[in-house]
């Protein structure tokens, strides 16, 4: 693990800033009332997808503007090869480039499509799958949402009941998929479905690409506790989906639907997003724009709680560039990604935690018109109740990480 950049990283890097300054549209601004995204590699503010399909003509020009400009470099799906529209990027390289998007605060392109589905097919999809979805995937020209968790199968995934039976050249697919990411504005869903109910759990599953314009398919917002609406519920009465639409074999969609799930980010978005926030509380601190709303024993209270949430974002930052190190060297990230994952969890809670401390009753204020930092760590605070079971709850983290890194027994 190396924590300074090689000369040719250095020149890399420069190349990212100075690109992100030349071409990131002026007119495509941060939009926190439509804030409705929870993905980490997300910046505030922004959600891609949504912003590419927003009823306002100027964010969705801008939000194209943006993916054309990355395009041209081969930076919406960097570590993919160049004949699918990516750049063929080394995973430092990928790793640099994330971060200082995250750094300037603009959003990636297609973040499911490219970092969950694409992946996915460059490993297990046919020739014509791949000719058929990951150029449309590379230039944000397809979205894509992940259909895995049902309202009785979330962290227990082996429990999938979504029924797929097979007719000659179809599969008719009915069921229920919940808590789908972007999925009113995606134009296809990976989709884990049970084709055969006589296997054992693990066994019987298949990996369907189904799209979602298709007759029976019916996808439905679901609201949060934020007033936004970043995930939908799916149903499906007798859908049509071809038999070419499977990625891998039949009854072997588990080890697909594994390999999707290793394909684990390094956790540097949540990192610099947890670092510019508590930057921002800081400066806001120290500035006489927030004198009235700070509680009069701040500094009693919260002075140490600031300097340990540093600390733990550091730490975080390390974890992240240890994970990436051992992609780099060859290695797979397995339990290491699990440790991200729940380190990430506990500092945005506490951070969270953190920033309504500092306001007192004014940390209660959810409306942004008049509240400190326009209510930033209020709605951040909400926002960070769902991450014990984002992307896999605590409890299934520390299973992975007990029996992969630890070599504890199942059971």
């Amino acid at each position: 693990m190396n924590w300074k950049d090689t000369p040719e990283q250095t020149a890399f890097r420069e190349e990212v800033r100075l690109f992100i300054q030349e071409r990131f549209p002026s007119d495509y601004t941060p939009d926190t009332d439509g804030e409705q995204s929870l993905e980490p590699e997300d910046v505030y503010g922004y959600n891609w997808v949504a912003d590419s399909r927003s009823g306002d003509p100027r964010r969705q020009e801008a939000a194209w503007e943006w993916a054309a400009a990355l395009s041209e470099r081969g930076w919406v799906a960097p570590h993919w090869p160049e004949q699918y529209g990516g750049a063929g990027l080394g995973v430092m390289e990928e790793f640099i480039l994330q971060e200082e998007m995250m750094r300037a605060r603009v959003p990636a392109v297609n973040g499911i499509g490219v970092f969950l589905m694409g992946p996915t097919l460059l490993e297990h999809g046919t020739q014509e799958q791949q000719a058929e979805h990951l150029l449309r995937i590379s230039s944000g020209e397809e979205t894509w949402a992940q259909g895995f968790s049902e309202p009785d199968a979330g962290s227990d995934l082996a429990a999938v009941r979504t029924r797929a039976v097979r007719d000659a050249d179809e599969y008719i697919v009915n069921g229920q998929k919940v808590w789908t990411s972007q999925g009113q504005y995606s134009d296809w869903l990976m989709a884990l479905v049970r084709t055969d109910p006589d296997e054992p759990r693990h066994r019987g599953l298949s990996f369907l690409m189904i799209d979602l314009a298709s007759p029976g398919v019916t996808v439905r917002p679901i609201e949060d506790m934020r007033g936004s609406d970043p995930f939908t519920e799916i149903f499906f009465e007798d859908v049509k989906v071809p038999v070419r639409n499977r990625v891998g074999e039949e009854n072997r969609g588990w080890y697909v639907a594994m390999t999707t799930l290793d394909f684990e980010r390094s956790g540097i978005g949540s990192t610099i997003k947890y670092d510019q926030a508590l930057r921002r509380l800081i400066e806001s601190i120290r500035s006489d724009d927030v004198a009235p709303y700070l509680r009069e024993d701040w500094e009693q209270a919260v002075r140490h709680e600031i300097a340990r949430r540093y600390i733990e974002i550091r730490v975080l930052y390390n974890l992240a560039l240890n994970t990436v190190s051992r992609q780099a060297a060859g290695e797979s990230a397995d339990y290491a990604a699990s440790i991200n994952q729940l380190f990430s969890t506990q500092v945005h809670q506490k951070l969270a935690g953190t920033g309504l401390k500092v306001f007192g009753p004014y940390g209660n204020l959810w409306q942004r018109d008049g509240a400190p930092l326009e209510g930033f760590f209020t709605h951040d605070f909400v926002d960070s109740v769902a991450r014990p079971f984002l992307g896999g709850s605590t409890e299934v983290q520390r299973n992975v990480i007990a029996t992969r890194g630890l070599g504890l027994p199942r059971k």
